[in-house]
């Protein structure tokens, strides 16, 4: 009697697995994926680079918007159901994104594939949270999750620059319909429906507050060239996201059951692995969407080859992980996480030097793509262990979805400044290069098509060689602030996690 009932139990959780891995694999492949077509869309879609930008970015910040929101949602409506229109959702993004050949409607179906995207990604782990209810199987779901998930992550250049040259960039964008189909199937065949009866309602003023803070932000940071950083319209988005973000204090502060319970800050292992969070997202996984741009504009190199190159660059994090692990149950997070970190500057110090060798290829950037991918493996599985670990079971929930926030949240952000950090860099390049006499706004017109991929003259009476030279000091600076910034973070998340084993059993600050 009990094989009986197992076995089509069984059965149905291998399904469900199957449904969450593939939604898994479509949400890694549209973060790291698309970089690779970008110099293509500059090409055939004639997107500047603020435009580029913004392709990425809408991405990252729809996803931002629902994280809070969605398990709140799914907790009350049943999670097969909101998994579900999820998929179908992201689904019809991507079709939306592959048929389009304007690129204020690419940007806007990169906004709606993000906001699905984040849904999926946190029904993905509600699902397989009730759906394996032993140890033994929650550990091996989470763990097939963990390891397609970072192929879509790590292999996703290749795969989109192998599709981009094979078919076209829309098949990038169009492969994501068949996948959303298959992954509907086994959804609706293999996934349980749950719901939390006691489901609390959701936090619509902090999730409003939030996003706006966010979006403002970046928009300030992007479009803030365009505008004039001193001008009455940037400064006024500007304040509007300094406000927001008071009101998101405030508003949670004030909430009886909030989704950021700030409190937690007080705990030295969760604040010291946030700052880890934070610090990822501030150097290597922005540097990942304008990497590609060096690769074939810099080095020369085709999408495919460019894809392989990045390889590099993401493989040794889905390599690395298990060592982590190790090393945390040895010499403790409090002490891996920096290191990670570390290693990642110093990964990025490395990239810089290869950039500027006289002969600079895919070699000289080897060792410091290497060991920026080994900081990252070093660093990511012990953030999250040590942010779910650190606070009581009971919310253990909430700090997943800080955790994942922080992550977002400085990604959306880094996008923009490390696109500022190229462009101001490559102007100030040509600048020094170029007679005192050229036009200003022709300049700057030149710095942003060569750091959008444009690595010809353009006919400014500008060499090739001043054009490539300017885009290699841009990419300097950029390589440099991401290696001192993560550097700086690392010392800070050293030093709040504190020096002893005490502060890691959830003791405050």
């Amino acid at each position: 009697m009990t094989l009986a009932v197992s076995a089509p139990t069984s059965s149905r959780s291998a399904i469900a697995l199957a449904a969450v891995c593939l939604s898994a694999l479509m949400f890694g492949l549209e973060i790291s994926s698309v970089p690779a077509i970008l110099p293509t869309l500059e090409q055939l879609l004639h997107a500047d680079f603020r435009q580029l930008q913004w392709i990425m970015n809408a991405y990252t910040i729809g996803v931002t918007m629902v994280l809070m929101a969605t398990g709140a949602l799914a907790d009350r409506f049943g999670r097969k159901r909101i998994f579900i229109g999820s998929i179908a959702a992201f689904g019809l993004a991507s079709l939306a994104c592959g048929i389009t050949e304007s690129v204020p409607v690419l940007i806007g179906a990169r906004f709606l594939q993000g906001l699905s995207g984040g849904a999926m990604l946190v029904c993905q782990i509600a699902v397989l949270s009730h759906q394996f209810r032993t140890a033994r199987e929650r550990g091996m779901a989470f763990g097939w999750w963990g390891i397609v998930s970072g192929v879509g992550l790590g292999f996703g250049p290749l795969i989109g620059g192998t599709i981009a040259a094979l078919w076209s960039w829309e098949w990038v964008f169009l492969v994501h319909v068949a996948l959303s189909i298959v992954a509907l199937l086994l959804a609706v065949s293999g996934v349980q429906e749950s719901r939390d009866p006691e489901a609390i309602r959701l936090d619509l003023p902090g999730i409003a507050t939030l996003s706006v803070a966010v979006f403002c932000l970046a928009f300030f940071i992007t479009q803030g060239p365009e505008f004039g950083f001193g001008s009455s319209t940037a400064l006024s988005i500007l304040g509007a996201a300094v406000a927001s973000f008071m009101a998101f204090v405030i508003v949670e502060k004030l909430a009886p059951r909030p989704m950021f319970d700030f409190s937690v800050f007080r705990i030295r292992a969760f604040s010291g692995a946030i700052i880890g969070s934070v610090a990822m997202n501030v150097s290597f996984w922005p540097f990942m969407i304008y990497l590609p741009i060096w690769f074939q504009a810099g080095l020369g190199y085709d999408g495919v080859a460019a894809g392989l190159g990045l390889l590099a660059y993401t493989l040794p994090a889905l390599v690395v992980p298990p060592l982590a692990e190790r090393l945390s149950l040895r010499y403790q997070a409090r002490l891996v996480i920096p290191a990670g970190l570390f290693t990642i500057g110093l990964g990025f110090v490395l990239m810089k030097l290869g950039s500027g060798a006289e002969t600079a290829s895919w070699l000289t950037m080897l060792p410091g793509c290497i060991l920026s991918g080994v900081g990252l493996g070093l660093t990511n599985t012990p953030v999250t262990n040590t942010t779910t670990g650190a606070v009581p079971p009971a919310r253990s929930g909430m700090a997943s979805g800080i955790d994942m926030s922080a992550r977002m949240i400085s990604l959306a952000i880094n996008i923009p400044i490390m696109g500022f950090i190229l462009v101001e860099g490559v102007l100030s390049s040509l600048e020094a290069n170029l007679p005192l006499d050229t036009d200003a706004s022709a300049l700057r017109s030149l710095a942003e098509r060569i750091a959008a991929g444009t690595a010809n003259s353009s006919g400014q009476g500008v060499s090739d060689a001043l054009v490539h030279h300017a885009l290699a000091d841009g990419f300097g600076r950029v390589m440099l602030y991401g290696g001192v910034s993560v550097w700086l973070l690392a010392a800070l998340s050293f030093t709040v996690f504190g020096g002893s084993r005490k502060h890691l059993d959830g003791s405050s600050m």
